[in-house]
């Protein structure tokens, strides 16, 4: 959240230099991926936004996919609901994105019925949002779970080895690529190589946050570099 999109939101102002972002942030406290954490960070959403409504921001993005989606499904919209009521109470009524929901509604918006899915978490957590994915309505055909426990060592990922791990999934009849299901783990630079490897349109949760932040602030969601659903196709 705090080094892909801002690198994305900067890019965009090659090609509309009229059209600037600050950054803000609040953070959850999280170490291990594990359920338990995951529902205590996400208790602490509402002070986060609550602190961030304080900056008259245009719109907030919540950027931990597994926190939301292992909530069980459908849960964003519940929180995003919330935590726009969080801003209306402080006088400044925002917008709210979580990662979960803005995946799910750009494989949607990219009619991408069948996907395969790169996930960095242990493997319950990973069948936890393969599911959540499947109840909006989404086909996944196969996925890899790369099992990285520490939050931090997620971070660290090396991004150019995702094409090689997508190569041993099967994504013949997939109609797009989820590179990487996990704000937290880099994906950006690997994600052009992607593409044109596999012939697919590959989205991220970074990705598809920053399509979906530019569309609730009216701004056309184009990013060069940053794949298919940043492309203007859509």
């Amino acid at each position: 959240m705090e080094t892909e999109i801002p690198a994305m939101l900067t890019a965009r102002q090659l090609i509309r230099p009229d059209q600037r972002f600050t950054f803000h942030s609040s953070r959850m406290r999280m170490k291990t991926v594990r359920k338990e954490e995951l529902a205590a960070m996400d208790g602490e959403s509402d002070r986060c936004a609550l602190e961030l409504s304080d900056a008259h921001v245009d719109v907030m993005g919540y950027a931990c996919l597994v926190a939301i989606m292992s909530m069980g499904p459908g849960y964003h919209r519940e929180s995003q609901k919330r935590l726009h009521q969080r801003s209306v109470e402080n006088g400044h009524p925002t917008p709210v994105i979580t990662s979960a929901g803005a995946l799910v509604d750009a494989l949607k918006v990219m009619n991408a019925r069948r996907v395969v899915v790169v996930a960095p978490y242990m493997k319950p957590l990973t069948e936890l949002v393969v599911n959540y994915i499947r109840e909006e309505g989404v086909e996944v055909l196969g996925y890899r779970a790369l099992e990285i426990p520490d939050n931090l060592d997620v971070a660290r990922h090396d991004p150019m080895r995702l094409p090689e791990i997508v190569a041993e999934l099967d994504f013949s009849d997939a109609d797009a690529i989820v590179l990487s299901a996990c704000v937290q783990m880099p994906s950006l630079a690997a994600v052009s190589k992607v593409e044109a490897l596999t012939g697919k349109p590959v989205v991220t949760a970074a990705i598809a946050t920053t399509y979906a932040m530019l569309k609730a602030l009216d701004l056309e969601p184009v990013v060069p570099g940053a794949g298919a659903l940043l492309s203007g196709a859509y």
